[in-house]
């Protein structure tokens, strides 16, 4: 992470929050995690916030994803977490899916 962590966040310098505890224990870009630390925490946040949001997830995107883990590189699994990650977060999405 090239930015301080409250680019990312609401997190101001200073307050005695989760992420004040966080930053100083880890860096300001978690640069004291290792890779796999840092896929632990994505795999926990993106777990807990899929469990919150409304709809279903199809079963071909299941498929499609453990086509992604066989046949891509680790470089592009990486660049499609990117990928996600910036749709999701600045609202490039479909509406949910609800099966009958």
């Amino acid at each position: 992470m090239s930015k301080p962590l409250g680019y990312y966040t609401s997190y101001t310098p200073g307050e005695d929050l989760l992420l004040e505890r966080v930053q100083r224990k880890y860096g300001s870009g978690f640069e004291k995690i290792t890779k796999r630390e840092k896929l632990v925490i994505l795999t926990v946040l993106a777990s807990n916030i899929g469990c919150q949001l409304e709809g279903d997830c199809r079963a071909e995107i299941f498929a499609i994803a453990k086509d992604m883990t066989s046949q891509l590189s680790l470089s592009d699994q990486a660049g499609i977490i990117e990928s996600l990650i910036a749709q999701m977060r600045w609202g490039q999405n479909a509406e949910p899916v609800h099966h009958p």
